[in-house]
């Protein structure tokens, strides 16, 4: 199968021929319909992902139909269309077997966040040479193999090469609404970073019946966008200094902010935009060893400061609900779609997302 390999970050990303095992216990074989680039993947071309194993299959927002099962597989069979989700759950370990799904730390996650199997292994190579699926999913590319809990089945007439988003950029934005910063129906909220995590953060908070939405970015695209998502004010941060211009909107700070960029002083700044006793959730990733340059006095106020890692969220019971949401018309996808290529063309994608000239390019694999 062809697949878009990274072997050295200054030579950056080719489609390559690659090999695929079979699945062994345990493992489903998906054959991908359409994946999404997503921003991890350029933090892994630009050499700020801490997860990344070289050489690596680029990609973890995949969408497409089950080919193979392993022996043990229950929940999905060949012919089943699935999302890939970001992350599965080991089910095992003390987080898991106490309801903290979302923070499962067992062996099965670990290893997959740094590319492999629980055993170390992979099923892709390059004849002798191992290669590895970014954060266990490698979704630029034909096939993937994936352990079960990392496969969400969804109805085979949703389409395959939108739901895909839901693998990371659409549950992350949605989760970090839902399941962290939690506003309320009347709270005011700001969201600094308006690509396509950020716009489902957008969209979250309208859901959720947050009475005003601020959208901050320096992109005008992404804020035009950001306002047909439910923004009820946009700003430009790079013409006006954000607080100055949401306290302007929102006297004394708003309920909960959520930083979407990754940028350690943008998230101390984000921290600034709340109330006292208000909520900065930083859902942007951060470089390694990064550190967040929080002045004593915003927390003196009782702000909260929260982490985010992929929005919280459980596949299995997070995907679904955005099925539903999608198909019933309260989330909006289609349209953070600004481009779509086949898979021979997945640099004009990385291209048009590294640009901000689009929310999210989709792949197609389809020829």
């Amino acid at each position: 199968m062809q697949a878009v390999v990274v072997h050295d970050l200054a030579k950056g990303p080719a489609l390559e021929d690659v090999e695929v095992d079979e699945p062994r216990a345990g493992e489903v074989l998906v054959r991908i319909a359409a994946s999404g680039i997503c921003g991890s993947d350029l933090h892994v071309l630009h050499g700020r992902s801490s997860v990344t194993v070289l050489p690596c299959v680029l990609g973890h927002e995949g969408a497409g139909v089950v080919e193979a099962v392993g022996p043990g597989v229950a929940t999905v069979a060949p012919g089943d269309h699935v999302v890939v989700a970001l992350y599965g759950p080991c089910l095992k370990c003390h987080n898991c077997l106490t309801g903290n799904i979302a923070q499962c730390d067992g062996e099965e996650r670990i290893a997959a966040i740094s590319s492999r199997m629980a055993d170390g292994s992979t099923r892709l190579h390059q004849g002798p040479t191992t290669v590895y699926p970014f954060v266990g999913a490698g979704t630029l590319a034909e096939q993937t193999v994936v352990r079960e809990t990392q496969v969400v089945k969804i109805a085979p007439d949703v389409p395959l090469d939108v739901i895909c988003l839901a693998g990371c950029g659409v549950t992350t934005g949605l989760g970090a609404v839902f399941n962290i910063g939690r506003p309320g129906p009347g709270d005011t909220v700001a969201v600094v970073g308006c690509g396509g995590v950020g716009l489902n953060v957008v969209q979250g908070a309208r859901l959720a019946g947050a009475k005003r939405i601020i959208a901050i970015d320096t992109n005008p695209v992404k804020l035009d966008l950001a306002a047909d998502f439910g923004a009820t004010d946009v700003v430009r941060g790079d013409e006006t200094p954000m607080l100055d211009e949401v306290r302007r909107l929102v006297p004394g700070g708003v309920d909960v902010a959520f930083e979407v960029v990754g940028i350690p002083q943008l998230m101390a700044d984000t921290l600034e935009l709340t109330r006292p006793g208000g909520t900065c959730v930083v859902v942007g990733s951060m470089p390694p060893g990064a550190v967040i340059p929080v002045r004593g006095a915003a927390l003196f106020q009782e702000r909260r400061l929260l982490g985010c890692l992929g929005g919280s969220n459980i596949p299995q019971r997070d995907i679904p609900r955005i099925v539903d949401l999608y198909r019933g018309g309260r989330i909006r996808l289609d349209e953070l779609i600004g481009k779509r290529v086949g898979l021979p063309d997945f640099a004009a994608g990385i291209a048009a997302t590294e640009a901000g000239e689009v929310a999210r390019s989709v792949v197609t694999m389809a020829s």
